[in-house]
């Protein structure tokens, strides 16, 4: 997982699960990390907007409208800006098929890379057996979730005063808990067994949180992270190889060493 520090020129860029509209959203984190970056396409692969939450309550600093708004620029600016909306802004779904500001709304993807590999880029939400058979369950967590966010909000302020790096709670316990990460290797699976069934040779996913780029059998399974805690994107480089980078200021005070795939 390579740390961004420096600006620099990719093929293609993803990102999802930003959550727009919360108070755990990174939105300062991402604007710094996109001033960082070019792209000739620029994926927003799903919960950019927490609409469940703002239904709730309303919450919407400038940071979070200075994000929309570069989006918007760049796509007047000529990039290509694709949107596949994931479960927390579903409503935006039903304009699949239309451009918006520049924007296409698309509830699915299929990326060719520069060394002709394909991609199918999704959410993943509708490979969630929780999110499509059980949505209170999920509705559930996401809540716990949310307060674990703000727990780890008040224990890193007391770590910065002691002179100490961020450290992700609810990352450590997804590692640690048996459970998630059996969820986390599940979703993994049936995510590159629906690639293998279409024929592709990849796939793009946001939607558990957890950056990763690995061969699943003969599919290459990438998820781009989130920013509302590990601060991740996935970017394409112009000779087709994949990278998952890493964001944020927090992130940057420790290194976290570098992450490749390429494929032969």
């Amino acid at each position: 997982m390579n740390i961004v520090g420096f600006p620099r020129r990719v093929r293609t860029l993803w990102i999802s699960d930003i959550h727009l509209g919360t108070r755990g959203c990174r939105a300062d984190d991402l604007l710094a990390f996109l001033r960082t970056i070019e792209c000739r396409t620029f994926y927003l692969v799903g919960d950019i907007v927490d609409c469940w939450r703002l239904k709730k309550s309303w919450y919407w600093p400038a940071s979070h409208q200075a994000v929309v708004r570069e989006f918007l620029r760049r796509a007047n600016a000529g990039v290509e800006v694709i949107f596949i909306p994931g479960n927390h802004d579903e409503a935006a779904r039903e304009f699949d098929g239309l451009d918006m500001a520049g924007i296409k709304i698309r509830t699915e993807a299929i990326h060719v890379a520069a060394d002709d590999r394909r991609f199918l880029v999704v959410h993943g939400d509708g490979f969630d057996g929780v999110v499509r058979y059980a949505r209170w369950l999920y509705c559930l967590g996401d809540r716990s979730y949310r307060v674990m966010l703000r727990c780890n909000r008040v224990f890193n302020q007391v770590r910065r005063l002691c002179g100490l790096p961020y450290w992700s709670l609810s990352a450590f316990l997804k590692h640690r808990v048996k459970n998630a990460v059996q969820f986390i290797a599940d979703f993994e699976i049936v995510l590159a067994q629906e690639a293998r069934r279409r024929g592709v040779d990849g796939v793009v996913c946001g939607h558990i949180h957890h950056a990763e780029i690995r061969f699943i059998g003969d599919v290459l399974y990438c998820n781009d992270g989130d920013w509302t805690e590990s601060c991740t994107a996935l970017v394409e480089h112009f000779d087709g190889r994949l990278e998952i980078l890493q964001g944020g200021a927090r992130n940057r005070l420790e290194s976290q060493g570098t992450r490749l795939a390429q494929a032969s």
